[in-house]
């Protein structure tokens, strides 16, 4: 049952090419999630930071007005962010 040493060399080097191969596929669709992400949110952070600034300017008399209407931009926010999920996963499925 015992290999020459070459063999067991062999398929050394044939694992480890494997993961490498597989290591550098992953970095691959890394780096394409990442950039469809920040496209994705560059949109959304200037959105974000008016409702930041929106937030900062709350009182005691404007509160429950100005917490509804943020509520209703973070929705937004995030129905938008679903729809492009959603869309992108129709489009991996239709290719």
């Amino acid at each position: 049952m015992t290999q020459k040493p070459t063999f067991w060399i062999v398929v050394l080097g044939v694992v480890i090419l494997a993961f490498g191969v597989g290591i550098y596929l992953q970095d691959i669709q890394h780096q394409k999630s990442t950039k469809a992400a920040w496209q994705a949110n560059r949109f959304n952070i200037t959105r974000f930071d008016k409702i930041m600034k929106y937030a900062a300017e709350m009182d005691s008399d404007n509160w429950s007005v100005m917490r509804d209407s943020i509520g209703m931009q973070l929705d937004s926010l995030m129905i938008l962010r679903f729809r492009k999920e959603k869309d992108s996963l129709d489009a991996l499925k239709r290719k």
